[in-house]
């Protein structure tokens, strides 16, 4: 007896529990809702540590008449629901009854097709309500009435029929409005806010300048989490809010969100380089060190190609601030300096060109590797990525292609890269050659010249 009292009392308990458990449950924040957790724990402990002490406490005359009241409640309440549940059952039967003559009256009548049509359309239009950003505007139970009509087992009332048709009326003219309203906004961090959001049917919507997306869980627009880098889309997104007549361009996606949201998800040229982890650092430093040597380069050889040009309107006076001038200065100067034997000039004039040589193809050969490296660091960072590919498929089991997108992706920004930074130096060596080629050529040209005319100049004294 003692053990039944105080399972009745723990029932009793376990209900309160739930009560409490439920309100503990709309609580925000999960620390809050485990400190409350422990809180109820405790007071049930309590509870039922009072109680027992309580019973145990009474003698057996008071223990003997608490289960006989505990048991007279017990029947009563046993009772009440034992009536409840005939007349449940009596109604339930009755209005089954009602419905079998309501259907077969309609069968008669020639409305199963029209209530089948209006259950299948009901379930069609709720589908496509659910997703469409309209129904963030339109605050109600809409997408629950479709559903409910949809599912339902009994004739249809005349109220549903007429609310299915104003539904879909009212979609149909929404999807071809463009409209301002205060509504709310869930913000990339998760606040919602309420702003004038911008409608274009059921297919873009804007706020604050920012395009939205549709939540259908939460029957709210949210704030895309990565906007679209063009300005120009921004630029078009906030002339839509801020224009209120006539005619503006604006975007419009015909798959009401589903492109605007790959189109933003695309990775940036610096999460692209990413990708690439250290292979793709690696090709970079080699092209960023190949972009400031032919850069160097190119400065210097402008600056030693202007020299020489300089240099070659003024061929009797030689200087030593450019590449010509010291080729000259080589065997013209003191007249001491000019050998009487030709071939012993032309090597001075060929030592001088020589000397000038290394400085005019300075970086080229570091340029012709960087040429070389590139595709091959790429070919590296092509087969890192598949091997990241391959171990995916091997530790997942499954060819799901988001887990082999990373090791891909990898494979094809290395591959990218290292083809990146070998076309554009390429064509700089090559440039810087051709210049180069043309300097050294200058110098062959004039200081062979300059020799043969001293030489042919002593003939003639």
């Amino acid at each position: 007896m003692n053990k039944q009292l105080i399972n009745i009392c723990s029932g009793m308990v376990l209900l309160a529990s739930v009560g409490l458990s439920s309100v503990v449950c709309a609580q925000s924040g999960l620390d809050d809702v485990l400190n409350k957790a422990k809180a109820t724990r405790a007071a049930e402990a309590a509870l039922y540590a009072q109680r027992a002490k309580e019973y145990n406490a009474m003698s057996d005359a008071e223990k003997q008449r608490a289960m006989q009241q505990a048991s007279a409640n017990r029947a009563a309440v046993q009772s009440q629901v034992d009536v409840k549940a005939r007349k449940y059952s009596e109604n339930d039967l009755a209005i089954t009854q009602m419905n079998k003559q309501l259907q077969e009256q309609a069968r008669k009548l020639g409305l199963t097709e029209i209530f089948g049509s209006a259950r299948q359309i009901a379930g069609d239009n709720a589908i496509h309500l659910k997703q469409s950003l309209v129904s963030a505007q339109f605050a109600d139970d809409r997408v629950q009435f479709l559903t409910s009509v949809a599912s339902a087992e009994r004739v249809l009332t005349p109220k549903q029929l007429e609310r299915l048709a104003l539904e879909m009326q009212r979609e149909m003219t929404a999807d071809s409005e463009v409209v301002t309203y205060k509504g709310m906004v869930v913000e990339a961090n998760g606040n919602p806010i309420t702003a004038d959001i911008t409608r274009i049917g059921p297919f873009t919507a804007v706020a604050n300048g920012k395009f939205l997306t549709y939540i259908p869980a939460l029957s709210r627009l949210s704030m895309l989490r990565r906007q679209p880098a063009e300005s120009e889309l921004m630029h078009e997104a906030a002339a839509l809010q801020s224009t209120s007549t006539g005619y503006v361009e604006a975007v419009v996606d015909s798959t009401r969100g589903t492109l605007m949201g790959m189109y933003v998800e695309r990775p940036n040229m610096n999460e692209r380089i990413q990708k690439g982890e250290e292979v793709g650092y690696v090709i970079i430093t080699v092209g960023v060190l190949g972009v400031l040597a032919f850069l160097f380069q190119l400065a210097y050889l402008i600056m030693a190609r202007m020299g020489v040009s300089t240099q070659m309107r003024d061929l009797q006076h030689p200087k030593r601030n450019n590449a010509l001038g010291r080729v000259l200065l080589a065997f013209k100067g003191d007249s001491s300096k000019i050998e009487e034997n030709a071939e012993v000039a032309e090597l001075r004039i060929s030592e001088a060109v020589m000397r000038e040589v290394p400085k005019l193809e300075r970086f080229q050969p570091f340029l012709r590797l960087a040429v070389a490296a590139g595709p091959l660091l790429g070919l590296v960072g092509t087969v890192w990525g598949m091997i990241r590919t391959f171990q995916s498929i091997t530790e997942s089991g499954s060819s799901d292609p988001k887990l082999m997108a990373g090791g891909i992706g990898q494979a094809m920004i290395a591959t990218v890269l290292g083809l990146g930074v070998a076309v554009p130096l390429l064509f700089g060596n090559a440039l810087l050659t051709s210049l180069s080629r043309s300097i050294v050529q200058l110098l062959d040209e004039q200081s062979t010249g300059m020799l043969a005319e001293n030489i042919e100049k002593r003939k003639n004294v």
